[in-house]
């Protein structure tokens, strides 16, 4: 069961930070369908920042000493440099929807043809081929997840359901996305500068003749969506493709925008679907060891069901949820038209 809810973490908590990006950018008015993009520009500055700090003698000194903080530090650092990436790239959005008007749909699509043409050709200069990896043959598990030498526990020594679920052989940056969901999530609710970005999503005009830029509130928007796209590239990227970049991070930019849809723009609803959708994921992962009872017998290797099944369950039951949750969805009114001032 330990196994299980740490893995379902591990791939619902990008799509929950990526869902709330979308949220960011639609509730302003944009329509961001580069989240995928996003991502996997997120994933790779992420990993190319790692690389550069593992040149540094302070990381070297931390990673020889066992000294666990200063890589943490170093891992909230490349999330936030990740996030940043996010950021400038969505600039690209922002500028082509919100003072060019042009299609969102399009323009979002264009990103996300740009960023693998992108990575893909600046990891074939930097490492000359189509993956990007740590150096030294390291993965993320050997910098970033908490291990039981780590936290200088026994290998021999019992743990408690919480310490053996939740710390033991967990990422830090699973959690901090955890605060920076509810922070986000609090902002665009719960204060004014939230308030102003939702009012310009459903009536922009009326925003304007309250004296809201909205030009100024859609760019924050999409600018704030671009770096939790970003950041979250980066964690999926640590999490579960031990800190490599290949140009691709499995669609998971798709399945947060039905995460958004589904969770109707809400983030307690996005909570909720997110760990739906990252628990069929983990299934679809690891459905050959998944040893749910703990009593060694792989229950789901004994259904005569091909493994592809697994493997296409989570975009099949995404098809699924969005084809009978669409109707009652209910999208910002503004969401996806260019502001215009002499509209009524």
């Amino acid at each position: 069961m330990s196994f299980l809810i740490q893995q379902t973490l591990l791939y619902a908590i990008p799509l929950m930070i990526v869902a709330l990006a979308g949220v960011f950018s639609e509730r302003s008015g944009v329509i961001n369908l580069a989240l995928e993009g996003i991502m996997i520009m997120g994933a790779f500055v992420g990993v190319v920042a790692v690389r550069a700090f593992q040149g540094m003698q302070f990381f070297i000194d931390a990673e020889a000493n066992g000294n666990w903080m200063t890589l943490q530090l170093v891992g909230l650092a490349v999330m936030l440099i990740a996030a940043v990436a996010g950021a400038v790239f969505s600039l690209l959005l922002s500028y082509s929807a919100i003072n060019l008007r042009a299609d969102q749909t399009i323009g979002g699509t264009a990103l996300n043809l740009l960023a693998p043409a992108i990575s893909l050709f600046l990891i074939s200069l930097i490492a000359k081929q189509t993956t990007l990896n740590l150096e030294g043959g390291l993965n993320s598990a050997d910098i970033f997840m908490l291990k039981r030498s780590t936290l200088g526990i026994s290998p021999t020594e019992k743990l408690n359901f919480f310490t053996d679920t939740f710390v033991v052989k967990n990422y830090p940056a699973t959690y901090i996305c955890i605060l920076v969901f509810i922070v986000m999530a609090v902002i665009l609710y719960k204060t004014r500068f939230g308030l102003r970005v939702r009012s310009c999503g459903e009536n922009p005009q009326a925003a304007a003749s309250l004296g809201i830029n909205v030009f100024k509130m859609r760019y924050a928007g999409v600018t704030i969506s671009g770096a939790l796209a970003g950041m979250g590239g980066f964690v999926y990227a640590m999490t579960t493709q031990n800190c490599s970049a290949n140009g691709d991070v499995a669609g998971f930019g798709f399945l947060a925008l039905a995460v958004m849809i589904f969770g109707n723009w809400k983030p307690l609803n996005i909570a909720f679907a997110s760990l739906l959708f990252g628990l069929l994921k983990c299934v679809a992962v690891s459905f050959s060891t998944l040893d749910i009872n703990g009593d060694g017998i792989f229950f789901l290797t004994t259904i005569p069901v091909s493994s592809y099944f697994y493997m296409m369950l989570p975009y099949l039951i995404t098809l699924i949820v969005l084809s009978l949750t669409s109707k009652k969805s209910r999208a910002p009114k503004a969401e996806g038209i260019p502001y215009d001032k002499g509209m009524r």
